[in-house]
C-alpha cells in the first residue's frame, strides 16, 4: 500500500499567526474573547487550499495559503455543504446572512 506522507510546518504556522493574530479570521472571535485566559494564544491554522489537493513539493506562503480559524470555523471549512467544501470567502458570506 502507498500512502502519500505531507509534513505541516510548524515554522509556517508561526509566521501565519504572527501576521494575522490569533482572532480567527471569519468569524472575527478570539478564544479569549469566549473563553478567558484559558483561551489566550489559542487557534486553528486551517491550509486554505487542501493539502491533499497539492501534488508534489509544495513551498507555503504563510500569509497566503494560511489562515488563522477558530475550531468551529475550522470544522465548517471540513464539511461538505451541497457537495462542496465552503471556501473561506463563503464560509464569510453564510455568517452575515444568518439572522
Amino acid at each position: 500500500m502507498l500512502f502519500t506522507y505531507r509534513e505541516r510546518d510548524g515554522e509556517a504556522r508561526d509566521a501565519c499567526i504572527e501576521h494575522y493574530g490569533y482572532t480567527c479570521q471569519i468569524c472575527g472571535k478570539s478564544m479569549e474573547d469566549i473563553y478567558g485566559s484559558i483561551g489566550k494564544d489559542f487557534i486553528h491554522v486551517h491550509h486554505i487550499t487542501f493539502l491533499s489537493n497539492t501534488t508534489g513539493n509544495h513551498k507555503i506562503d504563510p500569509e497566503k495559503d494560511l489562515i488563522p480559524v477558530c475550531p468551529n470555523c475550522h470544522s465548517m471549512l471540513h464539511i461538505k455543504y451541497k457537495g462542496e467544501y465552503a471556501s473561506v470567502e463563503e464560509l464569510k458570506s453564510m455568517l452575515k446572512q444568518k439572522p
